[in-house]
């Protein structure tokens, strides 16, 4: 069972989304409507859960404090689920620690596979969230926002570490060699990687793994 801890001051979505964890047997959550910030660590350290999934922005809380929730419980992974917000905002909230991203406008088949993506270590975005930090913030961009798919984007660690080494100028033999991979393995990494972000060469991995900040060594 994972265990997951809701913190959402709307009472509709917190107890909405607890019934739907609960209907499945791979989860035991639970929320919290704590919105005061030392209530809310408070609450995580006695529960302990495996995934906090916050609308922060609900609470008022800022990046600043999602990175005082990482470093203080290292292994918590965090989903965080808000409505829109910035382009700033929500790059500030993957760069303090949160791990997987959502759009309150998900389904539950996608809050679902992110949950599992995020407990196994993976980074998990909304193919929303993926295309809006990925293009620049103007107004013909969101309204472009309803054309794209919602369907997610889950990008293992073993693929993060992948992309680093590709970044690097590194070979497939040469990461084969340091991730202790056969080279058909890196060979798979690559092309799983193009057909999860939907580009065609090296080049457009490399590209959409800077926009995401998927290269900085605080997202491992």
């Amino acid at each position: 069972m994972i265990s997951v801890l809701i913190a959402d001051k709307y009472y509709l979505s917190r107890v909405g989304l607890m019934s739907l964890l609960n209907e499945s047997s791979n989860f035991n959550a639970d929320y919290t409507a704590e919105s005061n910030f030392e209530a809310l660590m408070e609450t995580i350290r006695e529960r302990n859960p495996k995934i906090l999934v916050i609308d922060f922005q609900s609470f008022g809380l800022s990046a600043k404090h999602l990175a005082m929730i990482t470093r203080k419980f290292k292994k918590l992974q965090i989903l965080a689920i808000t409505d829109y917000l910035t382009k700033t905002e929500m790059q500030a909230a993957l760069d303090a620690g949160v791990r997987s991203y959502l759009l309150k406008e998900c389904d539950k088949e996608e809050i679902i596979e992110a949950l599992h993506a995020t407990y196994n270590g993976e980074r998990f975005l909304c193919g929303k969230v993926a295309y809006f930090l990925s293009s620049p913030e103007t107004a013909a961009t969101r309204a472009q926002m309803s054309q794209v798919s919602c369907e997610g984007l889950g990008i293992t660690d073993r693929e993060i570490d992948v992309i680093r080494l590709i970044a690097e100028g590194l070979s497939n033999k040469q990461i084969a060699d340091k991730l202790c991979l056969s080279t058909h393995t890196v060979n798979t990494h690559r092309k799983n990687l193009m057909n999860k972000l939907q580009v065609n060469n090296t080049a457009g991995v490399l590209m959409f793994a800077v926009k995401n900040n998927l290269l900085a060594e605080e997202l491992v």
